[in-house]
């Protein structure tokens, strides 16, 4: 088996990689009430910088503060959080790993912070409490998300991914189940993806040809037909903006969830698209380094731990050592976790979404 490490990864943009590992992006909970990076958030990531990963996303970082999603997220969109980011992105530097931010709007599923703040999305949804965006509206968030660009570039960061995945206000505006505005934004596949190709072609004219430009998607499932996040994935690769697309797949060797398509991986779906030069990561279910070799096996450049690199901080390190190594088994005590880097803002949102992963050492 092939060591990831050993293989640098060159992007159109002329960035490079040492290997084939990124981060990805993953919700803690632990960044400051402003949305400062937090001493937990830069525990957390220097550890995997020194773990091997070659890339580190951030958790995603909300471009509006009507965009958060969640509690201790962080954020990207004002000034004042410079000083902190500038520090986030030095640090990760220090390791040796390109520093990158996933930027991010919660839309139908960002936080009511107080009466006033309204829930945005593309459209009206009462279950949700939300409204439709305004045209004028649906203008000021991609300035918004360009804007966030241009901080984290200022901030001496090498990149940004979009997040465009996991129900989230660009997948929002690309589904046809969420998206039934009649406008420029709505209607065909065209223009539910007008708003994502608005924002990268934004991002790749204001922070220039030399900046990491990504974007991240769901491949199917999650109110998005696998025909939809084909049509987005195509629409990304002609827009000429990108150095990479994410593909969050749950299982990185997984079948296609609706029937037509059954038969074949839902990962050869995506491989035998022409990419050009656009590299293509994924994440799902890689808990072994010979998961992670399937995936560059079967077509991808990159891979992206997610709970493995909870588990292991060194998942990197110990995947490249030993083409046997598997993650430890769950359930794990919080007590590891914790030296493993992960604070006790992040140990709670574990808690609360995977119950099976942690049990309470002290309990």
């Amino acid at each position: 088996m092939t060591r990831l490490s050993a293989r640098p990864l060159e992007f159109p943009c002329g960035k490079r990689s040492a290997n084939r590992w990124m981060l990805a992006p993953m919700t803690n909970c632990q960044s400051e009430d402003n949305g400062a990076p937090s001493p937990a958030d830069f525990h957390w990531l220097s550890m995997r910088a020194e773990g091997g990963f070659g890339m580190v996303l951030t958790a995603a970082a909300y471009v509006q503060r009507s965009g958060k999603g969640f509690p201790g997220q962080l954020g990207i969109d004002n000034d004042a959080l410079l000083p902190d980011l500038s520090r986030f992105a030095d640090m990760l530097h220090q390791h040796g790993s390109l520093a990158l931010v996933q930027l991010y709007h919660a839309g139908l599923r960002a936080l009511r912070e107080d009466d006033n703040s309204p829930v945005l999305a593309p459209s009206d949804d009462s279950a949700a409490g939300a409204r439709a965006m305004s045209n004028a509206e649906v203008h000021a968030c991609i300035a918004d998300f360009i804007a966030g660009a241009e901080r984290a570039q200022r901030a001496g960061f090498d990149g940004i991914e979009l997040h465009a995945a996991h129900t989230y206000l660009l997948h929002e505006f690309i589904s046809s189940d969420f998206n039934r505005r009649e406008d420029e934004f709505g209607g065909t596949a065209e223009n539910r993806c007008r708003m994502l190709v608005a924002i990268l072609q934004g991002i790749r004219e204001r922070c220039g040809p030399g900046f990491i430009v990504g974007a991240r998607l769901s491949p199917e499932a999650l109110m998005i037909s696998q025909d939809e996040a084909m049509d987005a994935y195509r629409r990304i690769i002609a827009s000429n903006t990108v150095d990479f697309i994410d593909l969050s797949m749950w299982d990185v060797r997984k079948q296609p969830a609706e029937e037509a398509y059954a038969g074949r991986p839902l990962l050869d779906y995506f491989t035998e698209i022409p990419r050009g030069d656009v590299r293509l990561g994924v994440a799902g279910k890689l808990y072994s380094a010979a998961d992670a070799a399937y995936a560059l096996e079967n077509g991808a450049d990159f891979v992206l731990p997610g709970r493995g690199a909870i588990l292991h901080h060194d998942f990197p390190l110990r995947a490249d050592n030993d083409a046997n190594f598997t993650s430890t088994s769950l359930p794990v005590s919080d007590t590891y976790l914790r030296e493993q880097g992960v604070g006790d803002a992040f140990l709670g949102y574990i808690e609360g979404q995977w119950p099976d992963f942690m049990y309470r050492a002290e309990a």
